[in-house]
């Protein structure tokens, strides 16, 4: 196959993602305990855990955006304590630090320091990292996200937007994720070609068809594979 761009996932494959979300829901209900007791006593963690699964299961609508159900979840916590001023801004940052602040698997910024000076890399996630914050922004030649397209994985249309942005032709680029369906499954849909970073070697799930082009231990093995197959 013919590379000449690639799109990459964030979460869980540059990086594991719950740590993060779980310090980011515990440094929110420090700030709730401090800041807003009655909030707190109220909404504990695990409460507030549920109450944002109820606001995603009630508004399918927003399945692409996270950002916005946790502003729900938020303001919905604060209403049903009787509180009508919501600081929202304050609120989200303090989550939205915490959740940027992750830790990146070994092998995934020398890969991406390889991969990114030879081909041009859009990240595409249904998340709501933030690359400039994280500090690898600049290794991107595009950010592609659900929440700004509108649609998340495994719609064909996000897959879509990327290879536009990129300027290459779906055949072309190589879509690079953890999640067999979302990933790749979605992005074989779109006509991308498919490698999955499988970093617990599971074997391929029942049920979603022809497995992907690539099965990969790490993103090491990924710029091994570019590097030795591809010439540019």
């Amino acid at each position: 196959m013919r590379i000449l761009a690639l799109t990459l996932d964030l979460d869980d494959t540059l990086w594991p993602v719950l740590p993060a979300l779980e310090c980011a829901d515990r440094e929110l209900d420090a700030y709730l305990r401090t800041h807003h007791p009655e909030v707190a006593t109220r909404w504990p963690i695990p409460a507030m855990r549920q109450l944002r699964a109820q606001v995603a299961a009630e508004r399918r609508d927003l399945a692409h955006d996270f950002t916005t159900q946790r502003h729900l979840t938020m303001r919905r916590a604060f209403e049903a304590c009787g509180l009508d001023e919501v600081p929202i801004e304050a609120l989200w940052e303090v989550y939205f630090d915490a959740r940027n602040r992750v830790e990146l698997y070994t092998d995934a910024l020398p890969a991406l320091e390889r991969i990114t000076a030879r081909w041009p890399v859009a990240s595409l996630t249904n998340g709501n990292a933030d690359l400039e914050r994280i500090g690898i922004h600049t290794h991107f030649h595009c950010q592609v996200c659900a929440r700004d397209t509108g649609v998340g994985k495994p719609d064909v249309r996000i897959f879509q937007v990327a290879a536009e942005r990129l300027g290459v032709a779906p055949e072309h680029i190589l879509h690079v994720g953890d999640d067999a369906d979302l990933d790749m499954r979605g992005a074989r849909a779109a006509g991308l070609r498919t490698a999955w970073i499988n970093r617990e070697r599971r074997p391929w799930p029942d049920g979603l068809g022809a497995p992907p082009d690539l099965d990969l231990p790490d993103m090491g093995a990924l710029a091994d594979w570019l590097e030795r197959s591809q010439r540019v």
